[in-house]
C-alpha cells in the first residue's frame, strides 16, 4: 500500500497535495509515480510516514523530483538499506 486508506486502489488526497483532482488512481503508473512525487516534495510528516518506503526504493529512478528533494530521498534511502 503506497498512501493512506485505499479502496480499489483509488485514494482520496489531500487538497495541499492534490489540488487538481479529487480521487488518484494507483493502479495507474503514471498517477501512482504522480502522486508519489506530490508526496515526497510536498508532503508532511504525517504523510510521508503513510508512504511504504520499498516503493519509494522502487520508483525513485522515475520520479521527477527537485534536485535537493531527489537527494534526500536518495541519501535516507541508502542509508535505510545500508
Amino acid at each position: 500500500m503506497l498512501y493512506n486508506e485505499v479502496m480499489d486502489n483509488k485514494i482520496k488526497p489531500p487538497h495541499y497535495l492534490v489540488w487538481s483532482t479529487d480521487e488518484v488512481d494507483l493502479n495507474d503508473p503514471f498517477q501512482r509515480r504522480w502522486f508519489l512525487q506530490q508526496v515526497l516534495t510536498h508532503g508532511t510528516a504525517e504523510d510521508i510516514r503513510k508512504l511504504d518506503f520499498n516503493d519509494v526504493s522502487r520508483e525513485i529512478d522515475h520520479l521527477h523530483l527537485p534536485a535537493d528533494v531527489e537527494s534526500l530521498w536518495r541519501a535516507f534511502l541508502e542509508k535505510r538499506h545500508g
